[in-house]
């Protein structure tokens, strides 16, 4: 475990990679949108999507932490095994730092009426439909999601290089495409929005959970005959 904690201490070297830039990005954007707020009309409820883009900044802080850290772990004599989940633990620590600040301004705009401005960056209704908690989850699953499959890719070009990772993005791509592709045929549209409408913030989030522990155990298992 102190070694597994000793990872974490090497990934947070770089603070300014895990703590700084999401919260530069968050507050920058934040920022940004109320001014845009404050120039359109004030009755009406306006709500942006720029909570979003610190969320987005985890799938590079992914790529980095194996790609920036790995070879200098393994010059430490650290194993892959506590590196993993050493790294994992360093981006948990992390969204939930960022999964705090979502819920605390979610509640400063309720109380505020979104900075009087009946302006909403964080709370997002449908998100906090089932809670405050159920909302900090949430941000907290995505985080972790965008964080793995940036881990992910990393850990795919470390043991094969760029073209098994472009040949894994067009396969999923594929898989993606296809998919939408039976579901048009079938005319199963109605049924594929309505599981998606009945799962809710709870079972989304869950869903995303699950698809986020598959891809950690496939990076994991990439990552055990990685070269550095």
């Amino acid at each position: 475990m102190s070694r597994t904690l000793n990872v974490v201490r090497l990934q947070l070297v770089n603070r300014m990679t895990f703590l700084w830039i999401p919260l530069i990005i968050l507050f920058g954007t934040l920022a940004f949108t109320l001014i845009v707020y404050s120039m359109l009309p004030p009755g009406a409820v306006k709500y942006g999507g720029g909570v979003q883009a610190p969320l987005w900044y985890f799938l590079a802080i992914g790529i980095q932490a194996m790609a920036y850290s790995f070879p200098f772990s393994q010059a430490m004599s650290i194993t892959r095994r506590e590196f993993f989940f050493g790294t994992l633990l360093t981006a948990g620590l992390t969204a939930g730092i960022l999964a705090i600040v979502f819920v605390i301004g979610g509640f400063i705009e309720q109380a505020t009426g979104g900075y009087g401005l009946s302006g909403y960056f964080f709370y997002i209704p449908w998100l906090w439909d089932a809670g405050w908690w159920a909302a900090g989850i949430a941000f907290f699953a995505i985080a972790m999601f965008m964080f793995v499959i940036g881990f992910w890719a990393a850990t795919i070009y470390k043991r094969w290089g760029a073209l098994a990772v472009t040949l894994a993005m067009v396969g999923i791509g594929a898989l993606l495409v296809g998919g939408l592709w039976i579901t048009g045929r079938l005319n199963a549209w109605a049924q594929v929005f309505g599981w998606l409408q009945g799962q809710g913030t709870v079972g989304m989030t869950l869903w995303g959970i699950l698809i986020t522990a598959v891809l950690a155990a496939t990076a994991f298992l990439t990552l055990r005959r990685a070269t550095p």
